[in-house]
């Protein structure tokens, strides 16, 4: 099946996703592997990744990148910083500024480098256990503005009043619209027990609370079983632990005589190759899910065996934020034919990032490879158009909490299903 990969979105993060997107996506206590990552890139993003072991090449002389000339021009610019800017600097903070401007030069928005801390901080988002306030946020990329996807179920977000759609404006004085989502989340995370001070908008009212940091364990999937022994299962971003809550929520479900299901993709930034192409096995007949392919043209295949399938009416739920892994779900049902898929256009990221540590605690993560559907097509920059197009309306009134019953998307699966010759 898969080496450790992961697509990677653009900025979901969780808790501060708070993944996310990410996750969209969420976490993963992994040991060490070949990794990539996939992901999404628009308003939200979930960090996900794994790693892989390599050697270090250092180009040097007339022609490589550290030649007399650039040498000379660097020492200069730190001659001119130590001479001239109002603040010290140190040399360790000028050199982290040339790695990050070297991996930044590519133009290549999921490529960067990661200090030690950075990337401590990284790992411990993937593992899922962590102190925050139990949300994912993600941030619109033009207007830098923080909101609320998702609160977890007895949260301190939860416990603290926040919803689904609340505006982040500032912790602790911080003001959410000033900095990324990522350096925005190291704020909100801390230590266990400690407090902030969130400001928060809903309906045009700020509130303002005060919050205890907790340890987060954070589910990637959620089920219950709907009308008409239709089964429903929502996947908030493929980690390392998604296959198995993924298959005791299937087993649950089958055994209370589930005879149709639809999958909710929404809002899920990617994650894991290695856990989508786990769960596509779960439901598909043999054959190839995905396939990849780096800038040599050297093909990787991902596949399904015969062992396992889901012979169900099946449906699968998308929009603008269902990105990677999510894509690579839903373009591998679309290709095989096994399921409907209704909603928005997805995300459209169809490129992997590989992450490489370094001995000194730093890291990169560097775009590797292109991904295919299993007819061949590539998502990049375009998406997957669903094969019912219907934009998300909410049925109830504004001042109703949300339920499946007034969702028109989850309304349309299962009228879809219905349809259906049920088994």
């Amino acid at each position: 099946m898969s080496d450790n990969m992961n697509i990677e979105p653009e900025k979901v993060v969780r808790d501060e996703d708070i993944l996310d997107e990410a996750a969209k996506e969420k976490k993963k206590k992994h040991h060490f592997r070949n990794g990539f990552l996939l992901g999404f890139g628009s308003a939200t993003a979930v960090i996900l990744i794994a790693a892989i072991v390599f050697t270090t090449v250092t180009h040097t002389g007339p022609n490589g990148l550290l030649s007399s000339k650039v040498e000379k021009k660097l020492s200069m610019l730190s001659n001119v910083i130590d001479s001239y800017y109002y603040k010290d600097v140190s040399d360790d903070t000028k050199a982290t500024g040339l790695y990050k401007g070297l991996l930044s030069s590519m133009g290549d928005e999921y490529t960067e480098y990661y200090t030690a801390a950075e990337y401590k901080d990284l790992m411990v988002s993937l593992s899922g256990d962590y102190a925050g306030i139990g949300a994912v946020l993600s941030q619109n990329k033009d207007t830098m503005q923080i909101t609320v996807n998702t609160v977890y179920s007895g949260s301190p977000a939860e416990k603290a009043g926040l919803k689904k759609g609340d505006i982040i404006i500032s912790v602790d004085g911080n003001q959410a619209v000033d900095e990324s989502l990522n350096d925005f989340v190291q704020r909100i995370r801390g230590e266990k027990g400690t407090s902030m001070t969130l400001v928060y908008e809903r309906n045009g009212e700020r509130k303002t609370v005060s919050i205890s940091r907790d340890e987060v364990i954070v589910p990637s999937v959620s089920y219950k079983m709907l009308s008409d022994q239709i089964g429903y299962i929502q996947i908030t971003q493929f980690s390392s632990g998604t296959q198995k809550e993924f298959e005791a929520a299937l087993a649950d479900l089958k055994e209370q005589g589930m005879k149709g299901i639809v999958f909710d993709l929404r809002d899920n930034p990617g994650g894991m190759v290695d856990s989508v192409v786990a769960i596509l096995d779960d439901i598909l007949p043999k054959g190839t899910v995905v396939y990849m392919k780096d800038k040599n043209g050297k093909r990787t295949d991902y596949t399904s065996d015969d062992e396992k399938q889901l012979d169900l009416p099946m449906t699968v739920l998308v929009n603008e934020n269902s990105a990677s892994a999510a894509e690579i779900f839903t373009g591998a049902v679309m290709d095989f034919q096994k399921g409907t898929v209704i909603g928005t256009k997805t995300f459209g990221k169809g490129i992997v990032q590989t992450t490489l540590p370094f001995s000194d605690g730093s890291a990169v993560k560097i775009t590797t490879a292109s991904y295919y559907t299993p007819n061949g097509t590539s998502i990049q920059g375009k998406g997957i158009q669903p094969n019912v197009q219907l934009e998300y309306q909410f049925l109830g009134s504004s001042d109703q909490e949300y339920d499946w019953t007034l969702d028109n998307q989850i309304q349309k699966a299962i009228e879809v299903l219905k349809t259906s010759k049920y088994k």
